[in-house]
């Protein structure tokens, strides 16, 4: 295996050698008896800026959802209102989250004004505890976990039956392990943008 290895990287080195001549002769530098192509350069040079500057300003514009509770991969920020269902960013501070606070990304699932109502019940896995379910209005939200993958505690959120306060909004997602508004309660409205889903 090794052999093998050796052998590859014996047969790319000249080819790997050869970049910077290469790279040098395709920007109008001049290579060997080949004479310095200035016209050359400013063309590459007219082709790449554009490009680079674009690709940099994009990237800048969008952010990679690392979480499988979210059915997204890249999302970027969005003006107007945050609707029921809308993806939403925050940054969260939480012990489970770490000792700094993280980016998030949540879909808005319960709305100012909306009943949001837990029921408590024991377990139902085997495990010791109680869980809470959380529905808003009538449709089924999610329900908590007494302890998280690490098998830290994860307090749920005592919330009985009433509305969501104005200025508010429960997040989440349909995620049964996700961590969300069912552990650290709605998040207040400022500090949610709203986002759309580019991949």
């Amino acid at each position: 295996m090794l052999r093998l290895a050796c052998l590859a990287v014996r047969s790319a080195w000249p080819r790997v050698r050869a970049l910077p001549a290469d790279a040098a002769l395709a920007l109008g530098g001049a290579v060997g008896d080949q004479p310095a192509n200035g016209r050359r350069y400013w063309k590459t040079l007219a082709v790449i800026l554009p490009v680079a500057s674009l690709t940099w300003f994009a990237l800048s514009q969008v952010t990679l959802v690392m979480s499988p509770s979210i059915d997204a991969w890249a999302v970027r920020p969005v003006p107007g209102p945050i609707a029921k269902g809308d993806l939403v960013q925050f940054m969260l501070s939480h012990p489970v989250a770490g000792p700094k606070p993280v980016s998030v990304t949540k879909r808005a699932l319960c709305m100012p004004g909306e009943r949001l109502r837990e029921i408590e019940r024991p377990a139902v896995d085997g495990k010791p505890g109680r869980r809470s379910w959380y529905y808003c209005g009538g449709s089924f939200l999610g329900a908590t976990r007494p302890f998280g993958r690490n098998g830290q505690a994860l307090g749920a959120l005592h919330w009985g039956n009433r509305p969501i306060p104005p200025g508010y909004i429960y997040v989440g997602s349909d995620h049964a392990g996700g961590f969300d508004s069912r552990y650290f309660g709605p998040v207040r409205l400022d500090r949610l943008t709203r986002m759309e889903r580019i991949l």
